[in-house]
């Protein structure tokens, strides 16, 4: 991907709306937060696929304005909102997946940490209130570096968060947030992002995996390219058999208006273009062979279906009885 000032397009406006300069929190109001949110009780979800056991954990919520997907038309996403019974800022979930098979853990984006607001950070307490302690973990998949899954690799002391685990990121992750030449083309919005990206990952030198292409991480994990939103964007397949989940990361930011209008990209997608291109790869593979899946954005626990309707995709929440 040749990356210049043109290519960054609208996710320097995105990044601009969502990192306050020198607050590390949000600001504006296409992502407004509550000043006082109300207290949050640890959430984390655990169900079985097959021989693995998958948790749910939940760093908490931001809002998101309908001026961070530009092409959306205003009266149809109005309307969709509308008919999901939500407001026009729309309250997003932000989880990670705790992947358990044997002994063996293996965490799936690690949340905000102090990044971006009180209403998110609570990956910690989602962790202990599924019975983990975070120097349990074997391995950390990054799925990308934007601040809301790769900030909580570190905590506030800098240091590494999860001491004991191995750090598996695409090597095209890895270089785009790491080169010196595209951050000098960089927007000033954006640079905050690759500090961001860069001091989360820098206290585990020497322990980053950097993977290309299809491969399988771990037995049963498999990361599934995934471009657009950043250049090194992973989804993943895990299971085994019959039991298997596809766990398509940011793929869907908001689900009453993406699921309906693929084509409508947010504006921190680094590549637009290739972000549609990817999001409906994903959710024909996912309807057509009636995978379960899972989503980084999606309402938590963030595990459902996807139907195919009328040109477009829909969204099936799974009931929690039945995870």
């Amino acid at each position: 991907m040749n990356i210049d000032r043109r290519t960054f397009g609208r996710a320097a406006l995105g990044a601009a709306t969502l990192l306050a300069t020198g607050t590390n929190s949000y600001g504006t109001k296409a992502a407004t937060l509550d000043a006082t949110p109300p207290a949050r009780l640890p959430a984390a979800h655990r169900f079985a696929l097959g021989d693995f056991t998958i948790t749910a954990l939940s760093d908490g919520y931001l809002n998101l304005g309908l001026e961070l997907f530009p092409a959306a038309s205003p009266a149809v996403a109005e309307s969709l909102l509308a008919r999901a019974f939500l407001p026009s800022s729309i309250p997003t979930s932000v989880n990670a997946y705790l992947v358990t098979r044997g002994d063996r853990h293996v965490l799936v984006d690690t949340g905000t940490a102090s990044a971006m607001g009180p209403t998110l950070g609570h990956l910690p307490e989602a962790l202990a209130a599924a019975g983990v302690r975070r120097e349990e973990i074997d391995a950390v998949i990054v799925t990308h570096l934007h601040p809301d899954h790769a900030n909580g690799l570190i905590g506030v002391d800098g240091k590494a968060a999860f001491p004991a685990s191995e750090i598996v990121v695409a090597g095209a992750e890895f270089g785009f947030w790491h080169d010196d030449g595209i951050v000098s083309r960089a927007p000033d919005q954006m640079k905050p992002y690759f500090e961001i990206a860069r001091k989360s990952l820098a206290p585990y030198r020497g322990k980053i995996r950097q993977i290309v292409g299809e491969v399988e991480i771990a037995p049963g994990i498999t990361a599934v390219p995934a471009p657009g939103h950043t250049p090194g964007h992973l989804a993943l397949r895990i299971g085994a058999g019959n039991a298997n989940m596809l766990l398509f990361t940011d793929v869907i930011h908001a689900s009453a208006l993406q699921f309906a209008h693929p084509e409508w990209a947010i504006a921190f997608d680094v590549d637009q273009a290739a972000a549609v291109t990817t999001r409906k790869k994903m959710l024909e593979m996912a309807s057509a062979d009636r995978l379960l899946v899972a989503g980084m954005h999606l309402p938590f626990p963030g595990v459902g279906h996807v139907t195919r309707e009328d040109g477009a995709y829909g969204y099936i929440p799974m009931p929690w009885p039945a995870l």
